[in-house]
């Protein structure tokens, strides 16, 4: 099963909703949300059926029983993270701990224990015609990348054998959710945004690329909001022979789509017919490369 990694350097440049169309372009039959941080492939695809939920748990956090605790403050001079205070008696911040279990084995009365702590929500909805993983994070916790190896873990473990590709709709950066989502993908589509700071992140994400050797591909999306610098993008993929699979414009109607919870690939509009031909021109680079 080819699988397609869709990605930007930064948030807001579009690349929900461009990922988005592509399903809807190839009539995708698995897709992903590994943006655990802030989900929302999900407002704008179409399910038949309720998702099946789950917990999901990350690093465990510690609890101190305070029938127990003889308040000797060993655990919390022992605490690098600063995670407990002995204000009306010892207490854990779950939001500072990290699970190192240092406390639990300094405590000489036993009073102090690991217990599981539910770190976020994995979502499968699975039906006749589609399967689609997600998850949110929970506010404070700091498991991004494994969580985001949940996702795709879920996924193809639900994914039927003739179902021949799937798009995945990753996080904007660099860090532990786009490495994690990255790992095992067949390309990379890079939506980039033509203004300084998009640039530069698009940079980063491309020699993130070429550590992991995902072939990568570049796209612009609102590319009209700034002729000079798409022009800058385009020629940065011509120096680093990366391919440049096309531009996309700035589109009042994308805006409306999106906000009645639809995709551009659902209604006549320029950047879902401009949309149209970088999914082509992608799924070509894959054909070829891939």
């Amino acid at each position: 099963m080819k699988q397609l990694l869709i990605l930007s350097g930064k948030g807001g440049t579009g690349k929900t909703t461009i990922a988005a169309a592509f399903i809807r372009f190839s009539q995708a039959k698995a897709y992903a949300d590994c943006d655990v941080d802030a989900p929302n492939l999900h407002l704008i695809t179409e399910h038949k059926h309720a998702p099946e939920r789950k917990d999901y748990y990350g690093l465990p956090k510690a609890e101190i029983d305070k029938d127990k605790c003889v308040e000797c403050g060993l655990c919390r001079l022992s605490c690098r993270f600063e995670a407990i205070s002995d204000i009306n008696g010892y207490c854990v911040n779950p939001f500072a701990c990290e699970g190192c279990a240092v406390c639990e084995a300094v405590c000489p009365a036993g009073a102090i224990t690991l217990i599981p702590a539910v770190a976020g929500e994995l979502a499968l909805y699975s039906g006749d015609d589609s399967i689609f993983s997600t998850a949110c994070l929970k506010m404070g916790s700091g498991t991004s990348g494994k969580l985001v190896s949940e996702v795709k873990k879920q996924l193809f473990d639900a994914v039927r054998q003739d179902i021949e590709r799937t798009v995945i709709d990753g996080s904007p950066g660099i860090g532990c959710p786009v490495i994690a989502s990255m790992s095992g993908v067949d390309m990379v589509l890079i939506v980039a945004e033509p203004s300084l700071s998009g640039m530069s992140d698009m940079e980063r994400i491309i020699k993130t690329a070429e550590i992991f050797r995902t072939k990568t591909a570049v796209c612009i999306n609102k590319y009209d909001s700034n002729p000079e610098i798409s022009e800058k993008i385009e020629e940065y993929c011509k120096s680093k022979n990366i391919p440049f699979a096309g531009r996309i414009p700035f589109d009042h109607q994308a805006v409306k789509a999106v906000n009645r919870g639809v995709t551009i690939a659902d209604i006549d509009c320029p950047s879902g017919r401009a949309a149209r031909e970088v999914y082509e021109s992608v799924a070509g680079i894959m054909l070829r490369c891939c």
